[in-house]
C-alpha cells in the first residue's frame, strides 16, 4: 500500500477446467504436454512474490478428466484426492463447483469437499425445495491487511441436469445463475460491506463480448454476458466451462477473464483501489493470462503425487486383449466421413450392454489415437475420455432423423475443395464430441445440401425408417439428456440405464473375448459430390 495516497493493488488469480491435469504429460503415451497444476504452481509462486495477499480461486471442473483422477475415483479412493492434495498445498482460497464435479457421484464429490482446506462455493446449487446450499457455501469474504473486504460469489451453470446421471444429482436443485447473482450481489454490497465483488462463475459467454450478438442457442448453459449486463455491482467475472482464452476485455464495466483449460494458463485480474473519505473505490482494473507453456513444473507438486502416479501408470499398462485388423485413427476427419472399425466397435459395445439394436457414439477428441494391436487400459481411456454411462431411450423415427440432421450440421456446406468443419463446432470451444455416428441404421448425409436437409437416405432393416414408429436406441448419458443441442432426446422414456462407466464396459468386452476382429459394415457415409 502506498501510504501517501492510500492506493492498494489487489490481485485475483484463477484456474478453471483443469480436468485432473497435474503432471505435464499426455497419458495416451506419456509424451510431454505443457499443461497441469505442477506448472500452475510455478506461476503461483511467482505471483505471490509480487503480491503475497493474492486471492487464488479454482473455477470448477477440477476433479475429473485424466486417468489419474479416474483411477482415484473408481479404483483406489481411500487416500486424499490428488487434486485436493495439490490445491491444499498451494493454499487456494476457494473452489467453485463445475459440472464435471458431479460425474463420479455425490460420495466422491463429498469426499473431495471434506478433504479441502478451502471452501467450495456455489450460490445456485441448493437442496431441492430450499435455499440451503447442497455443498459448500454461497460466497467467501477475504479481508486484506489494508482493510479492504473482497467478496467472491460462486455460481455454476444450471444446465447440469441436461447432462448428468440423475442419481448423481439426486436431491439437488440448480437455480438460474443470473437470478442467484441478483439476490447475492446486493447482499454482499449491503450486508457484508464488500468493497470489491468478484463473481466466479463456472459457465461462459453466450454472446459476442463486443457486439452482444448471440453465439449459441440461449439455453441458459452460459450466462456470462447476461451477468455482466443485468447484475449491477459486479467488479470482475471469472469464467470457464467453454475452455476459451479470454482476457483484457470489459463487458458493461465488468472485467472478465477465462483461462482456457487443463492448466494451460493462469487467469489474473488486477485492481488498483484508492481510499477517500473512508471508502475504497476501484480506480483501475485489468485482466491477463499467464501461460504455462515455457515454465518449469514445480518439483514439490510432482513429488507429492508420485505414489498416485505410479499406481495409475501400472493400471494403465494392464493388457486387455488384441485387435486383429486396423482400429487406428490417422485422420479424425476421415473417421467422421464414413463408417470405420473403431466407431463400429464402440457402437457394438454399447449395443451389447444396452441390449439395443441401434446405437450412436462420437469420436470425442481429435487426439484420440484409436486401438493398436495390443490393447491396454491406457488405450481405452485415451479414446473414451469421459466417465459416461449408457442409457437406452425409446424414441421415434423422426427423433432419429432430427438427431442425424443435428450431427450433419458439423460440416460446412460443401462447395468444392476441402471438407471443412462448421465453425459452430470449433469456435469458441471445440465440440467434436457433438458429432455422432450411428450403427443399426443405414444412412447417407449430403453436405452439399443446406443444414437441416442433409439426410438423403435413412433405412432400418432394409426398409425406410418409419418416422412415427418407436425404436430403442443406446447412447451415452450426456447425449441422452440432450447435451450438445440434441433437444429431441430430452424427456424421452428411459428403457434401460446402464450405470457402469463406458471405459470399464469396453475393457470388460475386450477381456471377455481376448481377441477382437476389426470389422466395418459401411452402414453410413457422408457424400459431397
Amino acid at each position: 500500500m502506498d501510504r501517501s495516497n492510500r492506493r492498494v493493488m489487489v490481485t485475483i488469480l484463477e484456474t478453471s477446467d483443469v480436468h485432473g491435469h497435474i503432471l505435464p504429460i499426455h497419458y495416451a503415451d506419456n509424451r510431454p504436454y505443457p499443461v497441469g497444476m505442477a506448472k500452475i504452481a510455478t506461476l503461483l509462486s511467482r505471483e505471490r512474490q509480487s503480491d503475497p495477499q493474492a486471492i487464488v480461486i479454482d473455477n470448477g471442473d477440477l476433479i475429473q478428466g485424466t486417468p489419474l483422477t479416474y483411477h482415484h475415483a473408481r479404483i483406489d479412493n481411500q487416500s486424499l484426492h490428488p487434486m485436493i492434495k495439490v490445491l491444499n498445498a498451494l493454499r487456494y482460497d476457494a473452489a467453485v463447483f463445475g459440472n464435471h464435479e458431479f460425474n463420479y457421484g455425490q460420495n466422491i464429490l463429498g469426499k473431495a469437499v471434506r478433504e479441502s482446506r478451502f471452501p467450495w462455493l456455489s450460490a445456485n446449487i441448493v437442496r431441492t425445495g430450499t435455499d440451503q446450499p447442497f455443498f459448500g457455501q454461497p460466497y467467501l469474504i477475504k479481508q486484506l491487511p489494508a482493510g479492504i473486504r473482497i467478496a467472491v460469489l460462486g455460481l455454476t451453470t444450471p444446465y447440469i441436469p441436461n447432462w448428468e446421471n440423475p442419481a448423481h444429482i439426486q436431491g439437488i436443485e440448480f437455480l438460474d445463475a443470473v437470478a442467484a447473482a441478483k439476490k447475492w450481489v446486493p447482499y454482499l454490497r449491503e450486508q457484508e460491506q464488500a468493497d470489491v465483488v468478484i463473481v466466479s462463475y463456472h459457465g461462459g459467454f453466450e454472446r459476442d463480448l463486443n457486439t452482444g450478438v448471440p453465439t449459441e442457442q440461449l439455453t441458459g448453459e452460459n450466462q456470462g454476458y447476461q451477468l455482466c449486463m443485468e447484475v449491477p455491482g459486479i467488479d470482475a467475472l471469472l469464467t470457464g466451462h467453454q475452455h476459451r482464452a479470454i482476457a483484457g476485455i470489459s463487458v458493461n464495466g465488468v472485467i472478465v477473464v477465462q483461462p482456457s483449460h487443463q492448466g494451460r494458463e493462469l487467469g489474473k485480474v488486477t485492481m488498483v483501489l484508492e481510499r477517500a473519505a473512508g471508502n475504497w473505490t476501484i480506480q483501475e482494473k485489468d485482466s491477463e493470462l499467464l501461460s504455462t507453456e515455457t515454465v518449469e513444473a514445480d518439483q514439490a507438486v510432482i513429488d507429492m503425487i508420485r505414489t498416485y502416479e505410479e499406481k495409475t501408470q501400472i493400471w494403465l499398462d494392464q493388457p486387455m486383449g488384441q485387435i486383429l485388423g486396423d482400429m487406428l485413427v490417422r485422420d479424425p476427419l476421415q473417421i467422421r466421413l464414413k463408417d470405420s472399425p473403431l466407431i463400429e466397435f464402440i457402437n457394438k459395445v454399447q449395443m451389447e450392454y444396452g441390449k439395443a439394436e441401434i446405437s450412436n457414439t462420437a469420436l470425442f477428441d481429435n487426439e484420440a489415437p484409436g486401438f493398436p494391436a495390443d490393447v491396454t487400459m491406457r488405450d481405452i481411456v485415451a479414446n473414451y475420455i469421459y466417465p459416461n454411462t449408457l442409457r437406452v431411450l425409446r424414441i421415434q423415427g423422426q427423433d432419429i432423423k432430427d438427431a442425424l440432421e443435428q450431427s450433419a450440421s458439423y460440416f460446412k456446406t460443401f462447395a468444392g475443395g476441402m471438407v471443412e468443419v462448421n465453425p459452430a463446432f470449433s469456435t469458441p470451444k471445440p465440440q467434436h464430441y457433438n458429432y455422432d455416428m450411428w450403427e443399426g441404421i443405414d444412412y447417407k448425409i449430403d453436405i452439399t445440401r443446406p443444414i437441416g436437409d442433409r439426410v438423403v437416405m435413412l433405412r432400418y432393416k432394409e426398409q425406410p425408417l418409419d418416422m412415427t414408429q418407436h425404436y430403442e436406441v443406446v447412447m451415452n448419458n450426456y447425449r441422452a439428456g440432450g447435451g450438445g443441442n440434441y433437444f429431441m432426446f430430452q424427456g424421452k422414456e428411459v428403457v434401460r440405464d446402464i450405470p457402469t462407466d463406458m471405459s470399464e464396459l469396453i475393457a470388460n468386452y475386450i477381456l471377455e473375448r481376448g481377441v477382437i476382429t476389426a470389422a466395418c459394415d459401411h452402414n453410413w457415409e457422408v457424400i459431397f459430390n
